[in-house]
């Protein structure tokens, strides 16, 4: 049962990291649905886990442009590679600060609050819908642009609201290029990520931790591979665009899950 688990977990968060449906929305879902079964076992050493494979199936696709990055950043020249990581961490503050200030009012939002859930992913399909429509433009990030952005990554905190979709709709509600707005996108979370993996490390339930090794090795694996794919996918979605089939599931996941929930269909209900 564990291992089926971690490919389960695998699998949502390799797809849903990527593809704009909101991976926090999913499995929220998913909890209510399967109740103590399969996700609301996942601890949190597996979440580390499965946000590492994600992160790293990003690094494995944008490895030359992370390395010219860094060699931008630490080389301290005024070149376009020094001012994109200026403007990947200005996009990362307001993510930052909200994570620092308001970690325990955020948290409180993740209590199978299935209202919430529906409401943001027919948000989001509006987002997608709007984004997929938006004038073809060769614009750059530029730096206000870029703590906009910011400002979209941190409001996708809420569950049911896509990181990427909102991040990637913004970027193209502004004008920016298509492929600069995908790339910008899928870039400025990975230092997120690896830091909320730090944190996390650090933690008490890490220490108690009594997932085996395997669930966690099969997990990964399961992430990573099908983050490679939806990673590549969604750089083609954008470029074709092609978010509007993402709006149209996001309308009807939204909706039904509502609907659900006022019927009282869900098992995590009271």
């Amino acid at each position: 049962m564990e291992i089926i688990r971690a490919i389960v977990l695998g699998i949502i968060q390799g797809l849903t990291e990527f593809l704009p449906v909101s991976s926090s929305g999913h499995l929220e879902i998913f909890k209510c649905l399967f109740s103590d079964s399969i996700v609301a076992k996942e601890s949190l050493l597996m979440t580390v886990v499965l946000h590492f494979a994600t992160a790293f199936s990003t690094i494995v696709i944008f490895r030359k442009d992370i390395t010219e990055i860094f060699c931008g950043l630490f080389q301290f020249r005024n070149n376009n590679e020094f001012w994109f990581s200026i403007k990947i961490i200005l996009s990362m503050i307001p993510a930052v600060f909200v994570g620092l200030f308001f970690e325990s009012q955020t948290e409180s939002l993740f209590g199978g609050n299935l209202i919430l859930v529906g409401s943001m992913l027919l948000i989001t399909g509006i987002i997608l819908l709007l984004a997929d429509k938006a004038k073809i433009s060769e614009k750059n990030v530029e730096l206000k642009y870029a703590i906009i952005i910011g400002l979209s990554q941190a409001i996708a905190i809420l569950p049911g609201i896509s990181r990427s979709g909102a991040t990637i709709s913004t970027s193209l509600l502004l004008g920016i290029d298509k492929e600069k707005s995908a790339r910008f996108s899928f870039l400025m979370v990975i230092p997120l990520i690896l830091g909320k993996m730090v944190k996390d490390i650090f933690s008490d339930e890490i220490l108690t931790n009594e997932t085996t090794f395997l669930p966690l090795l099969i997990g990964f694996i399961f992430a990573f591979l099908t983050g490679l794919i939806a990673c590549k996918w969604m750089l083609k979605l954008v470029k074709n665009s092609q978010l509007k089939y993402f709006s149209f599931y996001c309308f009807i996941l939204g909706i039904v899950v509502i609907l659900l929930f006022f019927n009282n269909q869900f098992p995590c209900q009271p």
